[in-house]
């Protein structure tokens, strides 16, 4: 294990207790030695930090590190890969906010994840700040998207997208994509980027931007955590609404559903925001009577056009409208006239009114919930996909129609659609290659004993009919067994995906859990070494 070959004299410094198996050659100057101790110190190996770090939001797969590292500044990420480096087996390098990925994708089997929350322990204010002028706000890859969106309202702005939960990190969705129903107008997050701070794998501090070191910018957007750490990002801000009419519309027929979904995400007006959800019927007739949004009577009431309409689901638009002062007078009005145009089940029409910080953290207070019930911290099998518009019907046909049926999942289904021309192609993330395609996220939990086997096997039922079909899907927050899948994966972009990782990460140490390249660790890798230090 290369971590073991870093010296033994560690272990008379004064501020490491303990350094088992560690070693440095004796070669090096001074500075490196007292570099090499800083970054050492910041090492923890307690088991409550090892715990945290073995597994993730999925509950699924469990790997262990040798060890969980504290910076306080991005240069501590810095030096911490230039010592994997200096090795002769590099060790593996996984940087972690909140760990909200479900397949190991946020882990280090053997290597060190870098729990990126220390940065925010320093000069918090820092790590957040706003522009006013600029209309940007310049925030730490650590950060959550909730304590953006408190920081940016004191000033009456906000970023134009967010994802549905918002206690996730920037560097996190960033790196992924970062979708929500506001993409339909304003493209995912990474499209709603100027400037990148990176800290590459090969030890670089790297400011990026489109006109700037913009390989590395195009690569690190949903680049899956392969090609650098983000630990600042320079993100587009609007004027915040104040309020929302926060809209659900029921559906029983799937084709009168997405063709008002479709109509809402041409509009230039209309909805600021558009999902849409898919409630299986066994999960309204037999499912539990309770809902964050839907009124007791109101769930009778969808339950009932279940019973009559004998659909397999349910489907529902979501839509918000925002408004302010200055708009409050015609936001009725203007939501009237849009649900005229609109074919949703007649008399199935709900409407809250909210406030704009309430309605974006409305799974953060649904969160609040599910963990009193204790069932948050369960295994999340989760399947995201990313369905060409014109297989959709298709697509819930053999899916919703056909394998899940006559399931009653705990979970949520999402269903809607998104504007390919919102989405920069010079990007790492892949999407199907129509102008318009969905998302469909099964978002489901395993409560219960036999629950995540069966939904494994559910998950693979839907893969393997949307291969069988040729349905054209592509995976969101991706998980592939083999780097021939991870090859079809990115189809076209494969080449170049490669060719970035062997300028940016040539030692292929960044991000071990996505599986994409293999690590050169991997083969040595029996067990983690042992690491104390205080």
């Amino acid at each position: 294990m290369p971590i073991a070959r870093i010296a033994t004299f560690l272990m008379v410094t004064s501020f490491l207790s303990t350094v088992g198996n560690l070693g440095v050659p004796a070669s090096c100057a001074l500075d490196d030695d007292l570099s090499t101790l800083d970054i050492l110190s910041k090492i923890r190996t307690d088991r409550s930090s090892m715990a945290r770090a073995s597994t993730d939001f999925g509950h699924i797969v469990e790997a262990v590190p040798s060890g969980v590292f504290h910076p306080v500044s991005p240069s501590d990420i810095a030096a911490l890969i230039r010592l994997s480096l200096f090795q002769q087996t590099p060790f593996t390098v996984a940087p972690r906010g909140k760990g909200h990925s479900s397949r190991g994708q946020a882990l280090a089997p053997g290597g060190i994840v870098v729990d990126m929350s220390s940065l925010a322990c320093g000069d918090r204010d820092r790590r957040v700040t706003v522009s006013v002028d600029g209309m940007y706000v310049d925030v730490g890859g650590e950060q959550l998207w909730i304590d953006v969106l408190h920081a940016t309202l004191q000033h009456g702005l906000a970023p134009r997208v967010w994802t549905d939960y918002l206690r996730i990190t920037v560097g996190g969705t960033l790196s992924n994509g970062g979708i929500g129903g506001q993409v339909f107008r304003h493209g995912p997050q990474i499209s709603n980027v100027h400037e990148l701070d990176v800290v590459t794998g090969t030890g670089d501090m790297i400011t990026c931007s489109p006109t700037k070191s913009s390989h590395l910018f195009f690569a690190a957007l949903g680049g899956l955590g392969q090609f650098g750490v983000i630990t600042r990002a320079r993100i587009g801000l609007e004027r915040a609404p104040k309020r929302v009419k926060w809209v659900r519309l029921a559906y029983s027929d799937v084709r009168l559903f997405t063709a008002d979904q479709e109509l809402l995400i041409s509009k230039g007006s209309g909805f600021d925001y558009v999902e849409g959800q898919v409630q299986l019927n066994r999960t309204l007739t037999e499912g539990r009577r309770s809902s964050s949004y839907f009124s007791a009577s109101e769930l009778a009431q969808l339950t009932e056009l279940a019973v009559r309409t004998g659909s397999a689901a349910i489907y529902y638009i979501e839509g918000a409208m925002y408004y302010d002062d200055h708009s409050a007078a015609d936001v009725d009005q203007k939501l009237e006239a849009l649900l005229e145009e609109l074919s949703f089940v007649p008399g199935f029409v709900f409407v809250r009114d909210v406030s704009y910080a309430q309605f974006l953290d409305r799974v953060g207070q649904e969160e609040q919930k599910l963990r009193s019930a204790g069932v948050w911290d369960v295994p999340h099998p989760w399947l995201n996909l990313f369905v060409p518009g014109s297989r959709i019907h298709d697509f819930a046909a053999g899916v919703f129609h056909g394998i899940l049926r006559d399931t009653k999942p705990v979970g949520l289904i999402l269903m809607y659609p998104m504007n390919r021309d919102k989405w920069d192609d010079r990007m790492t993330t892949v999407t199907p290659d129509e102008d318009v395609f969905y998302t469909v996220g099964l978002l489901r939990s395993a409560v219960a004993a036999g629950d995540l086997e069966r939904l494994e096997r559910e998950n693979e039922a839907v893969l393997e009919f949307c291969d069988r079909e040729e349905i054209g899907c592509k995976q969101y927050l991706p998980h592939h067994a083999s780097q021939e899948e991870w090859r079809r994966h990115f189809g076209a972009k494969w080449s170049r995906v490669a060719e970035l990782k062997a300028t940016y990460d040539p030692r292929a140490i960044l991000s071990p859990g996505q599986g994409i390249f293999p690590s050169p660790a991997a083969a040595t890798v029996a067990e983690p070494a042992t690491i104390a230090a205080s």
